[in-house]
Order: structure tokens, then C-alpha cells, then sequence
């Protein structure tokens, strides 16, 4: 029997629901449940478990579950498949019996009951989940999230090529000149432009009209407030609890990126360094990674939903926030590694083509680099959610030491990779760490985070430690020399083994035991190092091992 308080979870979620068998659950009660998992992230419905995870048990006719993922299948469209376990839990008078079913995330299209009803989760204002119809707009909105709907390529009702402003075109034309675009684009006549980039698709009756890509890039300020409503842009300066800049604009978004980055300008202070024979800019905000931030906003943000791109800034840093989360395959975890996934596949397509974003889809890397290059801490994901991206940039101060080391790397062999400039970070502010950690914080596998590390160790920016497993990397004396700190290289190098030794046994002999993990703080040694440390001492008979497992310590040996 399982105990409870480990397996079930503690309260419903998004991706958990407890459901009551006391009274036998319905069945229509049970597949729309389901359903609405399936529709939203997946996730586990916990039958014959109350609201506030008590397990009450099933009712007598679901103690047969065999015949249950047929039911599911046998009222859902298309087909849902689950995966019943019957599980024997801890309740209040004995155990009980109670049902996991595991909802898997719909990929291909939404799922519904038999008597046409679509349901998906959402997340009321107490924070507790509900089950609710999927609007039509909510089921493009997340066919366009799962990737198999591109919105943008659609024909907006109601536009006519009349709602295009000839401005706006020349715009298009200036910025593909100013950015470095497809210059193949600036030999096109209107009408070719707009079949090229996709501003018109055929109707039915064989009319040409806008798409919602088209009215977005090229269209007339009254027409894309009429017909593209969710489509808007907030700059907001906060100062302490004074309000310096706060504007909301629907303009067309090569006008809205122009108008956002003239008004950004003034708070944006940048000052100069000499590094040899160039002098280099330091802003607060690294004006790349800012335009490349803002511009992934407007272009995948999910034009279903209300709701602004907010730009804000203030004491503390720049946020960047845009309606609806991330596109499905796509986490905070593997921003970095996974393959480019536009929510908007057609707008995308444009905005690379005219040079605004970067044209090989790792507009990410360019972000990152901007806050790096300058010793400034990585870009911030975390508050993302599921209906909203949140960026954040801090702006603090630019390590100039740190930057005058990448920039005379880059004045060397060029560019330094995103990859190494993420380790370079890492190891400025964690000061030692292994190629698992390091690899972890690249999003790649060990053995890529490897070929990144040693590159740098191989440049003389990084130095490593030991061999094999406990090979430990830190910044190399080089660096610590350029930023004055020589005692930070000796502290982080380590000691030799013959100082380690001697630290373990002064601890021991004032504490009268030491574990392996006080081992590791003490002497800033990977598992493995302390491992082989404390053994090479109980050989030697110097400590001996007592008790076993997680509790195991050493102490003093007898040498009686």
C-alpha cells in the first residue's frame, strides 16, 4: 500500500483534478473532465479523491477500470486515449482504492465529447483551476500555439488592399535598406511585394485581400485599430513612484519599433571605453538585444488575446512582456537548444526577411549575448507562464574588466560563441564549477559543454582542475590577474592535496566527525574529489568510516 501524502498530489492545478466516486461520477462528468486536461496541457485526473486530496475511494462500479479507456475513447473526438492505474492508498478508515487516469496533451487538434462540446483548464483569480468552453477564438489561439494554425497567414474579414498605407511600404523599403535585408525585395513593385511576403492571399472569389500579416507590417493605423483590435504597444518609464513615460500606440510595427526605440533613446545613457586601439560603447541596455527583444514580442505574441506588449522600465531593469506563453515544445529550459518555433510562421518569415529580427531564428542567442558580452547577468524567463512571456534585463552596471577580456577574445578570433559566453558568466559568479553544471546552464549535453569549455581553456580564459570525473573548471589567472584579484584565483584554484588532508583532519579533530558533504564545502571538491579524499585518509588510517548510507561520517581512527 502506498502512502498517500507521497503520491497524490497536494491540490488540484492545471495539469491535476481530483474527482469525487462517493456517489458515482458520471460518466459525461468524467470524459469532460478529461477532455479539458487533454485540451490544455495533460495532465492526471485522480478518481475517487475529494477537492482537498482526501482519498475516499471508488465507487463499487468503477472498482473494474479495464473497460475504462474505452469509454473515454468511445465518447471523445478524435479518439482520447488514457492510461487507467489503480493505485491502493491510505484513507481515512483503512485503504482505499483510487484511480489515476493519465490525460495525454492533445498535438494534432482539439479533442471533444461526442455531443460537441470543447472544454479546456484555466486558472481563476484564487488560483485554483476550472473547467470551461473553448471559444472559437481559444481554439485558433491554441492550434496556433501547438504549431498546426499560422494566424498571420490568414485573411483578416473585412480588410481590402485600400487598408495598406503606401507609407508604410516605403518604410518596409528603407528599413530591409538599414538592416541589411533581402535586398531582392527593393527590385518588387507593390503588387509582387505583397505577393512575395505573403501581404495578400486569394479568397474565394478569387480577390486578393490582406492577411493579418500584411495589415500588421504595411497597414493604415485606423484600419489595424478597427480590424486587428488585440494588436497594441505600451512603453512605460517608472522612476521610484513617479510615472516618467507611460504611451500606448497601435501603429504598424516598423513604425512601432522606430517610435519605441526614438523614445527609449534618452533613458538609455550610454558612455565609452578604450579597449587598445577602439573605443567601445557601453550602454545600459545593449540597443541590439532591446530590438530583438521587443520585436520577438510583436511577432509572437498571440494576436487572439487582448492585452499589450508592455515595454517597461525601471530601478530595478528592463521587463519585456508579451500575451500568450510559450509555443508548445519550446520551455525556459531549452530556449537556447531547441529549434525555432514562431507562433506566427508568416510574420516571422517577414520581419527576418526585412532584417528587423535575426534571420536565423536564434534571436535568443542575440539577447543573451547583449546582457553577457558585458558582464551583466543572463536575460530572466522565469516569470513566464502559461498565458504570458516575461523577459527581464537588469540593468546594472557593466563589468569593464570582464568586457575588455571578451572584447580583446573577439578582436582575436571574432565572436565569442553564446555558449562561452554563458560559462564565462557562470564561472564570474559561481567561481568553480564541473562540466555537468556548465552543460545544464548551455542546455546542451555534456559531451557538447565539453568542446565549449575546453575551446576556453585552450584560449586561456579558463583553467581546469584534475582529470577525468572530478575535472573542475574556473576562471584562469589571467582573467583573476586582469581583474586584480590574484587571492580570488588562489582561493578558487583550490589547495593542494597535502592542505586539503591536513583541513579534514583539523576538522575532524575539533568537530570530532565530518561528512562527505562537509568535505566538499570545506575543501570546494566535487562529490568525487571528496569521495577519493576521505577514502585515501581511511586507507592511510588516519579517519575511519562509520554507519552507513546517507548518515555515514568519519572520525578519528584508534590507534590504540
Amino acid at each position: 500500500m502506498i502512502n498517500n501524502s507521497q503520491y497524490i498530489p497536494a491540490a488540484e492545478s492545471l495539469t491535476v483534478e481530483f474527482k469525487s466516486d462517493r456517489k458515482r461520477l458520471p460518466d459525461d462528468e468524467l470524459v469532460q473532465a478529461l477532455v479539458c486536461l487533454a485540451n490544455t496541457e495533460g495532465g492526471e485526473l485522480w478518481l475517487g479523491v475529494e477537492d482537498d486530496a482526501t482519498p475516499t475511494g471508488l465507487h463499487a462500479a468503477h472498482m473494474n477500470l479495464t473497460g475504462l479507456p474505452g469509454l473515454v475513447a468511445a465518447r471523445t473526438s478524435p479518439a482520447l486515449q488514457v492510461t487507467v492505474e489503480a493505485i491502493e492508498v491510505d484513507g481515512a478508515n483503512g485503504s482505499v482504492r483510487v484511480a489515476r487516469i493519465l490525460v495525454p496533451k492533445a498535438t494534432h487538434s482539439e479533442i471533444a465529447t461526442m455531443s460537441g462540446q470543447y472544454l479546456h483548464r484555466r486558472i481563476k483569480q484564487d488560483g485554483t483551476p476550472e473547467c470551461v468552453a473553448m471559444l472559437p477564438h481559444e481554439r485558433t489561439s491554441r492550434s496556433s500555439r501547438i504549431g498546426i494554425f499560422d494566424a498571420s497567414a490568414q485573411v483578416v474579414t473585412g480588410a481590402t488592399v485600400a487598408d495598406f498605407d503606401p507609407i508604410e511600404r516605403e518604410r518596409l523599403r528603407q528599413a530591409v535598406q538599414h538592416y541589411g535585408g533581402d535586398r531582392v525585395l527593393l527590385e518588387l513593385d507593390d503588387e509582387q511585394l505583397d505577393a512575395a511576403l505573403g501581404f495578400t492571399a486569394r479568397a474565394a472569389s478569387g480577390e486578393r485581400l490582406p492577411t493579418l500579416t500584411g495589415l500588421l507590417v504595411i497597414g493604415r493605423e485606423t484600419a489595424i485599430r478597427d480590424l486587428v483590435p488585440t494588436h497594441e504597444l505600451a512603453f512605460q518609464v517608472l522612476e521610484q513612484e513617479y510615472v516618467r513615460f507611460n504611451e500606448f500606440r497601435r501603429f504598424p510595427l516598423l513604425k512601432a519599433l522606430e517610435w519605441l526605440e526614438t523614445n527609449f533613446r534618452p533613458y538609455n545613457p550610454e558612455r565609452e571605453i578604450q579597449v587598445g586601439l577602439f573605443r567601445v560603447p557601453v550602454p545600459m541596455v545593449d540597443l541590439g538585444a532591446f530590438r530583438e527583444a521587443v520585436a520577438n514580442g510583436l511577432v509572437h505574441r498571440d494576436y487572439h488575446r487582448l492585452g499589450a506588449v508592455h515595454v517597461r522600465l525601471n530601478d530595478d531593469g528592463l521587463t519585456i512582456s508579451n500575451p500568450g506563453g510559450l509555443v508548445d515544445g519550446v520551455t525556459i529550459g531549452n530556449l537556447l537548444s531547441t529549434e525555432p518555433r514562431p507562433r506566427n510562421p508568416r510574420l516571422a518569415d517577414v520581419m527576418k526577411r526585412i532584417g528587423v529580427v535575426e534571420r536565423s531564428g536564434r534571436g535568443v542567442d542575440k539577447i543573451y549575448r547583449g546582457m553577457l558580452r558585458f558582464g551583466r547577468p543572463q536575460p530572466d524567463y522565469n516569470r513566464t507562464d502559461y498565458n504570458n512571456v516575461i523577459l527581464r534585463l537588469e540593468t546594472v552596471e557593466a563589468d569593464e574588466v570582464f568586457l575588455r577580456l571578451v572584447v580583446e577574445q573577439e578582436n582575436q578570433s571574432g565572436s565569442l560563441p553564446v555558449d562561452s559566453l554563458i560559462v564565462l558568466s557562470a564561472l564570474k559568479g559561481q567561481k568553480r564549477m564541473n562540466a555537468e553544471e556548465l552543460a545544464g546552464l548551455v542546455q546542451q549535453d555534456v559531451a557538447v559543454a565539453k568542446r565549449t569549455i575546453e575551446s576556453l581553456v585552450e584560449t586561456g580564459l579558463v583553467e581546469a582542475h584534475g582529470k577525468t570525473r572530478g575535472r573542475t573548471y574556473t576562471l584562469s589567472v589571467a582573467m583573476y590577474q586582469a581583474k586584480g584579484d590574484k587571492a580570488a584565483y588562489t582561493r578558487q584554484a583550490g589547495f593542494s592535496k597535502l592542505q586539503n588532508e591536513q583541513m579534514v583532519l583539523n576538522y575532524v579533530k575539533q568537530h570530532q566527525r565530518i561528512q562527505r558533504a562537509e568535505v566538499i564545502e570545506l575543501c570546494h571538491l566535487t562529490k568525487d574529489q571528496a569521495a577519493q579524499l576521505l577514502r585515501k585518509l581511511a586507507d592511510s588510517g588516519e579517519i575511519a568510516l562509520c554507519g552507513k548510507g546517507r548518515g555515514a561520517y568519519y572520525q578519528l581512527a584508534d590507534r590504540g
